[in-house]
């Protein structure tokens, strides 16, 4: 897709990734398409069947995204944010998704399914919503009068040291091959990795007769990677015989465009990538706050619209929109708790259980995969201290639930069991 001017090229790429994020929104809604109920259901009910649907996206992400590489119709390598970066930051992808998976658990949602509840009429998700646009917006943009933002106060002066230098990409391929044949070894790893994981999902005849698990992890999937397809073909016409990606254009602004007023606040915001929702929190707080100024009218304020009216139009049409409100004052606080972790922790780990544990694992990064197993376990081991301690009530202490939760997840000797599960 090559165009004549910025304004054409992200006209039509904002509202793809619209139309995208709104068959987004109204498929996760109809098939019920939440990654911390797929952790709910297989640590309370040993029921697979949403984690296969989470894994079904997964890889059909995946396979999207190494084959459109392969024949050039995809460009994840300088992908917003860089999951490929040789700076492995393990240290943020390990606290950051501990963060959002304990966070998730409190505010009955991840920052996927926070969108598609407020889409059906959840004021809770709202106030969460909110909590964590101003968290990210202040963990990226500085205090106003100051240098200082919320991660290099809080996080950059002891992370930064702990960072690895990789010397290559983080992807996988590049890992086991080096960058001049990266893309045939992400390849071969992607196809091995891809069938690995729908043999196991299919090998289930309850979930082969799901159809909305089906129908939820193949949708979902196709929308990362045609998020990852339209961001990655826009190019621009710059009137000297060559094609600039928005990025390029946006960052030789000056001598490329005719409009020196129409030019947006950042390039970076205007690099190949797919869905991911706790950044585009804070940027679609930056665009309301500017009086929708058109300069941060970002791809992340798009697919996160997009996702909300898409769930807002299944529950219309479905007529299951319903206002719900906070059932007692600690569930109202379990939700601030919830949603002030996801915030750090979903910036930290450079995404969510979509941001990371799709579109970034549909990179074959490190980073991904990482946050992904941590988010799952903070995930399951909240669920877990949280069912002891309602279980026995007053009568087992925080250390006690925690201690015996290890127990059950096999991190820790049976001797060590303090509660018995009933």
């Amino acid at each position: 897709m090559v165009f004549e001017s910025f304004t054409a090229a992200a006209a039509v790429v904002l509202t793809s990734i619209f139309v995208l994020a709104f068959i987004f929104g109204a498929v996760a809604n109809k098939t019920n398409f939440c990654t911390m109920g797929a952790v709910s259901d297989w640590v309370n009910m040993g029921d697979l069947g949403r984690m296969r649907a989470w894994l079904l996206a997964i890889a059909v992400a995946m396979l999207g995204v190494i084959l459109f590489e392969i024949f050039g119709m995809v460009n994840a390598d300088g992908a917003f944010p860089p999951y490929r970066s040789p700076q492995f930051r393990w240290i943020e992808h390990l606290l950051g998704g501990l963060l959002f998976g304990i966070g998730m658990s409190l505010a009955s949602g991840c920052g996927n399914k926070i969108l598609v509840r407020v889409g059906g009429g959840n004021i809770k998700s709202i106030m969460v919503l909110l909590i964590i646009a101003v968290i990210a917006y202040f963990m990226i943009n500085p205090f106003p009068g100051t240098s200082h933002t919320l991660y290099s106060t809080l996080f950059y002066p002891w992370m930064n040291p702990l960072a690895i230098n990789l010397g290559n990409q983080q992807d996988l391929g590049s890992l086991v091959a080096g960058t001049e044949h990266g893309a045939i070894a992400r390849l071969i790893i992607g196809l091995i990795l891809a069938a690995g994981v729908l043999f196991f999902i299919f090998k289930n005849a309850d979930f082969r007769r799901s159809f909305d698990n089906i129908l939820g992890g193949v949708v979902i999937g196709l929308m990362v990677v045609g998020a990852w397809y339209v961001t990655s073909q826009a190019m621009i016409d710059d009137g000297f015989g060559g094609q600039n990606t928005l990025n390029e254009y946006v960052q030789d602004w000056d001598f490329l465009a005719d409009d020196p007023d129409a030019r947006p606040a950042e390039a970076a915001p205007w690099s190949a990538q797919s869905f991911t929702f706790i950044n585009p929190m804070g940027q679609s707080l930056r665009y309301v706050g500017s009086g929708f100024d058109s300069a941060v009218l970002y791809i992340g304020v798009m697919a996160l619209v997009g996702v909300i009216l898409g769930s807002l139009f299944w529950a219309l049409v479905t007529k299951a929109f319903r206002i719900e409100w906070f059932a007692s004052v600690r569930d109202f606080v379990n939700h601030f708790v919830g949603a002030i972790l996801m915030a750090f922790g979903g910036v930290l780990a450079m995404g969510c259980t979509i941001g990371q544990g799709i579109t970034g694992i549909s990179t074959l990064a490190l980073g991904g995969f990482l946050t992904f197993a941590s988010i799952v376990f903070g995930a399951a081991l909240t669920m877990k201290i949280q069912y002891y301690k309602m279980l026995y009530e007053d009568e087992a202490s925080f250390g006690k639930a925690f201690l015996t939760s290890l127990v059950d997840m096999r991190l820790l000797p049976g001797k060590l069991r303090k509660l018995e599960a009933m």
